[in-house]
């Protein structure tokens, strides 16, 4: 597919709904805060999105095969819309508990949808840029989401940002009816019904148990650290620092500033040196911005540790899925991608819960420390189980063209 495609198809849908979902980063945690509850609530509140992601994510992966990827883009970004919708209008935790839940269904149909429009379509020398392109694009959106999202609920109320959503989702709604296209495979069984092959995820499983295993474990641990901080910053911003909803989400702006430059470099080391080049040094940066969150006692301080949490993750942009991408077997990368996103979305379930319940018993600080811990876990399984994917023959294929 051109470079064009790409962008009409991926790219700026992709780019639409991380600036959407970038909006509520800041302010989500602190509009249930505002309602008197704990944060252990807090918590479970934004992971609800993730543990919604997690249930969907092996059901998207069928649900896909059988409906095609266009379908699966279009019904994955307008649940989007109504969740967004749903989570304005409601005032009480019950009903922010459900909308975050179908949100994080809708996300996992987008997801995995548009991660097998990828894996379909971009060879294996080029897929490390492909997908690290498609990370960064998402930065961009998260980069200008949180102070935007800030600065409406500053202005307009925490409750704003929902509705700014649903309208940015809609947009990325139309634009997937409007250049999504269709795989070839699905085309030629056009008319024929298919149904969900629930079978074949057993099956998957037992074949792939080994890459599951090891780079699955990995991708738990790195995960968690890459969610939790989404919340453990607002929140120790805000009730250890003092500072208000505007700098936390400038705070958060910049760290994905930095996190946002980084996504080429990043693509083309996966590309011509191998996978573990980005990872691993990834995942020890974060761990080290991490154990820094406990000791910063101002603006400027907590701004410095979030930048190198920025740098950590930009050096990582792309590599779980063009990992997951590696390892997917040919005509079933939706299904494995499914059971693939599953592992990596319990990881992102778990950080905001952890967060929580370590912040209530022991404080923000030991949280972070916990965190700081999830990173190096990650890079010492990176470092000991996991086999490079990238083939000598497309390093060299690469270093060539």
């Amino acid at each position: 597919m051109t470079r064009r495609g790409l962008i009409l198809s991926v790219y700026f849908p992709s780019l639409l709904l991380s600036f959407a979902s970038g909006l509520l980063i800041p302010t989500l945690p602190l509009y249930v805060r505002s309602m008197g509850a704990s944060f252990e609530v807090v918590s479970v509140v934004v992971a609800m999105a993730g543990l919604g992601t997690l249930l969907a994510d092996v059901p998207s992966g069928l649900l896909m095969g059988m409906l095609g990827r266009r379908p699966s883009m279009i019904l994955g970004a307008a649940t989007l819309v109504v969740t967004a919708l749903g989570l304005g209008l409601t005032s009480v935790i019950p009903g922010l508990i459900f909308f975050r839940l179908l949100s994080g269904m809708g996300s996992a149909l987008w997801s995995i949808s548009r991660h097998t429009f990828l894996a379909e379509e971009v060879t294996p020398r080029e897929r490390g840029r492909a997908i690290a392109m498609f990370g960064g694009v998402n930065r961009i959106g998260t980069f200008a989401g949180p102070a935007v999202g800030g600065l409406v609920a500053a202005r307009y109320g925490l409750v704003a940002p929902f509705f700014v959503y649903a309208g940015v989702a809609f947009v990325a709604t139309i634009v997937a009816v409007l250049f999504v296209p269709e795989s070839r495979a699905h085309l030629s069984r056009k008319g024929q019904a298919r149904a969900m092959e629930w079978r074949a995820i057993p099956r998957l499983v037992r074949e792939t148990w080994r890459s599951l295993a090891t780079a699955g474990s990995a991708q738990v641990f790195a995960q968690v650290i890459r969610s939790g901080r989404q919340i453990i910053i607002p929140l120790y911003g805000a009730y250890v620092v003092g500072l208000d909803v505007g700098a936390v989400g400038t705070i958060m702006s910049a760290s994905s500033a930095v996190d946002m430059s980084l996504f080429y470099p990043a693509g083309l080391v996966m590309d011509r040196f191998g996978r573990r080049f980005s990872t691993i040094p990834s995942f020890l940066i974060l761990a080290s911005g991490m154990a820094i969150v406990p000791l910063t006692h101002s603006f400027a301080t907590l701004l410095g540790a979030t930048l190198i949490l920025g740098l950590g993750n930009g050096i990582g942009s792309g590599s779980m899925m063009t990992l997951g991408a590696d390892l997917a077997p040919k005509g079933e990368t939706g299904q494995f991608l499914g059971i693939w996103r599953l592992i990596g979305d319990s990881g992102a379930t778990g950080g905001p819960m952890i967060v929580g319940a370590i912040a209530d018993a022991f404080g923000l600080g030991a949280a972070a420390v916990v965190l700081s811990g999830f990173g190096l876990l990650s890079a010492l399984v990176f470092v000991t189980a996991v086999q490079e994917t990238l083939r000598p023959r497309e390093a060299v294929e690469h270093r060539v063209t």
